[in-house]
């Protein structure tokens, strides 16, 4: 049975944290092959499933330490149709894994929950493509393609469901579709170039606006991810209305472009201080912006010292 379903308490103000770039530390900092950037295989063997708990955990405790929420989002990005089938995973394997991935993550919110931290579990989608190149779905496409894994995570007792790294307004709206249906909450977190737009040219304000009228203001909030602040800082305009959609933040650690980091061999840890100071002006300055994580390069670390920086003095004495 899922827990916040029907009430997200992210919804509700405080800060909320989120893993960092699960890919990136899997690989480079603890030597995993994740064929095809897919981390769900690793739920297939009990030392797969000790490697992921120990990297949420890394995390949970920070939270933990901060009094602050934590939303936990499965290692599922890479688990839809057509990433399945390079890997081998046919439609019923890919729901088995998918359900799997919840119930993983609902023994963690047992171990680690509290009054001062509670944890909302979120199944993750991620684009039917590559995340730096754009598709060419349609939104009914999109609807029909993505359905299998929400109902999956529905199924499983997921609070909600999040999109992340998605480059196209169509993909977002039959997601939003999609999970409205289902009856999941969902979130949709769109990623930009380094001019601040989708990689087919859109504006953050053009696609948040789109979704939200085709959809009749499905999302529960938006989200940017795999993206360096400076990339997507001058896109965003204070005091607009399009701008309280915009709930949480999980930039890459390396100011690189998107085309640059995916044919880079060597992780770009950048620097989590300077990343963290960055996360502290962007929430003075957009307040609904409270969910706040890491995506590429970014680890425990840099989650810390987002935390560090963010979050007020009177969550810290909680």
């Amino acid at each position: 049975m899922a827990k916040y379903r029907n009430d997200l308490p992210q919804c509700h103000g405080g800060t909320f944290l989120t893993d960092g770039g699960m890919e990136t530390t899997l690989i480079f900092h603890d030597g995993a092959d994740l064929p095809h950037f897919a981390s769900f295989v690793l739920m297939e063997t009990a030392e797969g499933r000790a490697l992921l708990t120990k990297y949420y955990e890394s995390y949970l405790a920070i939270a933990r330490r901060q009094g602050v929420g934590f939303v936990l989002d499965t290692p599922t990005w890479r688990a839809n149709p057509d990433w399945g089938t390079k890997l081998g995973y046919d439609a019923d394997a890919l729901k088995a894994i998918n359900v799997r991935s919840i119930v993983f993550l609902k023994s963690l919110r047992a171990k680690w929950e509290s009054a001062q931290t509670p944890c909302v579990i979120s199944g993750a989608i991620g684009p039917r493509g590559d995340g730096y190149k754009a598709g060419n779905m349609d939104a009914d496409e999109a609807e029909a393609y993505h359905a299998a894994q929400i109902a999956a995570f529905a199924e499983a007792g997921a609070d909600m469901t999040t999109a992340f790294t998605l480059n196209t307004i169509n993909e977002a709206v039959g997601i939003a579709r999609a999970a409205r249906i289902i009856g999941l909450p969902c979130a949709i977190s769109f990623t930009v170039e380094t001019d601040g737009r989708l990689v087919g040219g859109a504006t953050l304000r053009e696609a948040i606006e789109t979704v939200d009228r085709e959809t009749q203001n499905a999302p529960v909030y938006f989200m940017i991810n795999c993206a360096y602040p400076t990339h997507f800082e001058r896109a965003l305009q204070a005091g607009e209305g399009w701008m309280k959609r915009i709930h949480g933040v999980r930039a890459n650690a390396s100011a690189k472009s998107d085309a640059e980091l995916d044919e880079s061999e060597t992780l770009d840890a950048g620097d989590p201080l300077d990343l963290g100071q960055r996360y502290r002006r962007l929430q003075q300055t957009f307040p609904t912006m409270r969910i706040l994580g890491g995506c590429c390069g970014t680890d425990h670390r840099h989650v810390a010292a987002i935390c560090e920086a963010c979050v007020p003095p009177r969550e810290l004495s909680a």
